[in-house]
């Protein structure tokens, strides 16, 4: 590259810099939706994380391979919870329960069937409930857990 184009890029840099120390939002004060924003993490770290787990142990018991992650401390996204499953000789399908501010907790999957399956199947990926923080329980986790490990299964 040449010394112009460097040039370029850093007078770019520098203007970004001037611009952003000028604009700097402030401290954010609290308000009603980080506190929901809060509540769903929480709800999401208390609730799902620990069914997720369970589940995740006893795929694993029985040779699958299974992972959780959770995502409920970053500023930058909204809190999720999820839990990837790959039954043996599949390919891995995952499912997430995330924080949507209009919606309360969205519960979102993606199910991949194995490729030497016979028939022709796309993955798929679709929204499977939503449910408010407050209303949320570990039974309708487990029901929508169950479920999705019974899918994956079936299409692998």
């Amino acid at each position: 590259m040449s010394d112009e184009i460097f040039t370029r890029l850093r007078s770019l840099l520098k203007a970004y810099d001037e611009h952003k120390a000028t604009t700097a939002p402030g401290p954010r004060t609290g308000g009603g939706s980080d506190r929901k924003r809060q509540a769903g993490a929480e709800a999401l770290r208390k609730v799902v994380r620990p069914v997720l787990d369970a589940f995740m142990a006893e795929l694993k018991s029985a040779g699958h391979e299974a992972s959780t992650r959770e995502h409920t401390d970053r500023a930058d996204a909204y809190p999720s919870v999820a839990l990837s499953f790959t039954p043996r000789g599949g390919l891995a399908s995952a499912l997430m329960f995330k924080y949507d501010p209009k919606r309360g907790i969205v519960v979102q999957r993606e199910v991949k069937a194995a490729p030497s399956q016979a028939r022709v199947a796309a993955a798929t990926g679709d929204r499977t409930g939503t449910i408010g923080v407050d209303a949320m329980s570990a039974q309708w986790v487990e029901t929508k857990t169950l479920a999705f490990v019974a899918d994956v299964l079936k299409a692998n």
